[in-house]
């Protein structure tokens, strides 16, 4: 060997071992880092940060809404988690009108023909209605029962013109914020508000636009003021000299909540990965699947990739989010992208967002970031956010559907006009109804709510013993079995923390077709389409 080694030296020639392999390119190292991470994260690990979120609702007045100790402690929890974890902890304090409703509100039919009407399902009390009791003949503003039922409806205060001053106002939804039609209704001199659905398109196409519905009047409103159906608007304006009495118990205030915010050391500052789900409640419960399920997950991959990014030394920086007041209209997203400049906002590569992962009724909804749908106007790059998500639950032989791209939730203010960062994330439904063809692709149950406890007390480890219909969850519990834990579906939890995961790791080394270090987001993508979505609840 020594003699052919000086022979080549000899003939002037190098000698050579094995050739070195090619290193990996960024999608095939964001491969491989997926495949680590989403066999690090567990379902158990999930479910351990969920128990702990429901003890945390337990020992603080059943509760993880913002402003109040329970929301405080859930983000204790959370920084202290990402701190061990060695990640760098900012928590952003800001104020924010808080709303809650003390004790159910009362809606009755005096004359003629007494009727008492249930709350969550005749009607809802509209957050941030006034606290009080009114009782008062209905007046019909400037309503529209004939179809196609094009509704102004109480937006202009001409509408309210020759209003008698101690009446009840009923107004239809359609055009503007609830909250113009109150505030119209109050300055007029009503002492309470009826905002009845509009009644538009067909029953059977638009069902939104028809039932009762749960609204948002964004700020705090003077006089009681509640939501029905059309059916029961319509009913209401028939009939003369129909007097009503409504009772609300409630509390309207200002206090200070927080974001919590941990970002990654290394990674390209310039091109930021950020992911986030909202950690608060409703006032009503500890909001254990909305969104104890999407704050779980997000976390315990934030907890798993920390190891993994101090060896691998991936590409970008990513940055993880807990959003604070989002049910009282995406307050906290919108905080801080608020508080952003234009720089900051141009290093954000794209944002993720996970809300209601694990619903017991679940369906597999990814959101519309290619607009196939035509419900939304999408940044560019949310379409091959959308494909990571599609691609990545197909794999696992589920077959996804769209989510609309609606605003609303916490990536709102990410796709808003002016901001224009590209987004996706997941979705297991609400408070809509499942459908028989997604009963056929998902199981579950038919005719029932995705969340049948949604903003509710029941959204709980307990739903049953917490106030849920019993035969509801029986025959969930029968549909999924083991599957169904409390109010959360397991295996959609699992699937979707382990999307949460495929995503986050392969767009920490490759961004390619959604953004690039330098990238100026869209200067005009619209947020929420009309329709006026301010958090889960409708504003319009």
């Amino acid at each position: 060997m020594a003699v052919a080694l000086a022979a080549a030296a000899a003939l002037g020639l190098a000698a050579t071992g094995p050739a070195a392999a090619d290193p990996p390119t960024p999608a095939q190292a964001g491969a491989a880092a997926s495949k680590k991470l989403t066999s690090a994260v567990t379902v158990a690990g999930v479910l351990g940060h969920l128990r702990q979120f429901q003890r945390i609702a337990d020992a603080n007045g059943d509760t993880r809404a913002s402003g109040t100790p329970g929301y405080d402690r859930s983000a204790d929890y959370v920084a202290r988690k990402l701190q061990r974890a060695g990640y760098r902890v900012t928590r952003q304090s800001f104020q924010f009108p808080f709303f809650e409703e003390l004790n159910p509100s009362k809606f009755a039919r005096v004359s003629p023909t007494p009727t008492t009407y249930v709350n969550g399902t005749d009607f809802y009390t509209l957050s941030f209605s006034g606290d009080g009791v009114a009782q008062g003949t209905v007046t019909p503003v400037d309503i529209n029962l004939t179809p196609p039922r094009a509704s102004t409806s109480g937006c202009e205060a001409a509408d309210f013109a020759n209003f008698p001053r101690g009446n009840i106002a009923l107004v239809q939804r359609g055009t503007c914020d609830f909250a113009v039609k109150v505030n119209n209704a109050a300055t007029a001199g009503a002492i309470g508000v009826v905002v009845f659905n509009q009644g538009n398109g067909t029953e059977a196409e638009n069902p939104d636009r028809y039932g009762a519905f749960q609204g948002n009047l964004g700020g705090p409103v003077p006089i009681p003021a509640i939501s029905t159906s059309y059916a029961l608007g319509a009913d209401l304006a028939g009939t003369a000299n129909t007097v009503v009495r409504i009772e609300t118990d409630t509390l309207s205030e200002t206090r200070t909540t927080q974001n919590v915010l941990a970002e990654t050391p290394g990674g390209r500052a310039d091109n930021v990965v950020m992911a986030g789900a909202h950690l608060d409640s409703v006032p009503e419960g500890p909001g254990i699947n909305d969104n104890g399920t999407g704050s779980a997950g997000l976390l315990e991959v934030a907890l798993r990739y920390a190891p993994l990014a101090k060896g691998a030394k991936p590409t970008n920086k990513v940055r993880f989010a807990w959003w604070g007041a989002e049910e009282s209209g995406l307050l906290g997203s919108e905080h801080y992208v608020a508080s952003l400049t234009p720089t900051q906002v141009a290093d954000i590569g794209l944002y993720l967002n996970f809300d209601m992962i694990g619903s017991p009724n679940y369906t597999l909804g990814v959101y519309d970031g290619d607009n196939s749908t035509g419900t939304g106007t999408p940044p560019p790059g949310s379409g091959a956010l959308e494909t990571i998500f599609r691609n990545y639950l197909t794999s696992r032989g589920q077959q996804p559907v769209d989510s609309e791209f609606s605003g609303r939730s916490d990536y709102g203010p990410f796709i808003a006009e002016g901001i224009g960062i590209p987004a996706g994330g997941l979705f297991t439904g609400a408070e809509g109804i499942k459908t028989a063809e997604e009963a056929a692709r998902f199981g579950g149950v038919p005719d029932v709510a995705y969340d049948p406890c949604y903003h509710q007390a029941c959204d709980s480890f307990n739903p049953v013993g917490d106030g849920a219909d019993a035969a509801t969850y029986q025959r969930l519990k029968a549909a999924y079995g083991k599957k169904l834990v409390g109010n959360v579906n397991v295996f959609a939890l699992d699937l979707n923390s382990d999307a949460i995961a495929d995503a986050v790791a392969r767009l920490a080394f490759d961004t390619s077709g959604v953004s690039a270090p330098g990238d100026t987001p869209a200067a005009a993508s619209a947020g929420a389409p009309s329709g006026g979505l301010d958090g889960h609840l409708l504003t319009a």
